[in-house]
């Protein structure tokens, strides 16, 4: 559920198939140019390889999968973003595709409203919230809910209640 906020908000911008993102750069460890990624066989296509990051091996993750986006090549703008977020207890460093990174900024706490409970596109739980910034919306990721739901999978479960097949 998101939380109405009554401080302002410092996050990176970066878009995702023409959409405006946001990470609240409390996550961000640092900005890469695009780096070879060793894939892993048989990996989910969420994060599906490995990054070196200065002699550490760091899982690649491309949001667009999360998000139903077209994957898209890698242009002169795209870069990877190295955060660091709790998985499992542990703070993990994840390398994170952008088709663009625009900038770090601090948006008012006026300027953002709950995330609506229709008309998304994308899933609400991993939607902290919506920033209005110059004239646009902005998509403030809930970051850690994102990667919550990537170790854990959900079970469907059928009308009888017997369990299904699990679900990404």
């Amino acid at each position: 559920m998101t939380k109405l906020r009554s401080d302002a908000l410092e996050v990176l911008t970066l878009s995702l198939d023409g959409h405006a993102f946001a990470v609240p750069a409390c996550y961000v460890r640092e900005i890469l140019d695009v780096v070879p990624v060793t894939e892993v066989p048989g990996a989910n296509p969420f994060v599906s390889g490995l990054i070196n990051v200065r002699g550490r091996v760091v899982p690649f993750a491309d949001l667009r999968h999360k998000f139903g986006m077209p994957i898209a090549p890698s242009t002169i703008d795209t870069r990877i973003v190295v955060i660091e977020v709790d998985v499992d207890g542990d703070p993990t460093m994840i390398g994170i595709i952008a088709e663009k990174v625009h900038e770090v900024t601090e948006i008012a706490a006026v300027a953002i409203e709950e995330t609506p409970r229709i008309g998304l596109t994308w899933r609400r739980d991993y939607i902290d919230c919506i920033a209005k910034r110059n004239g646009d919306f902005v998509v403030v990721l809930d970051i850690e809910a994102v990667f919550a739901s990537h170790r854990r999978p959900r079970r469907e479960f059928g009308a009888d209640g017997s369990s299904g097949r699990s679900a990404a």
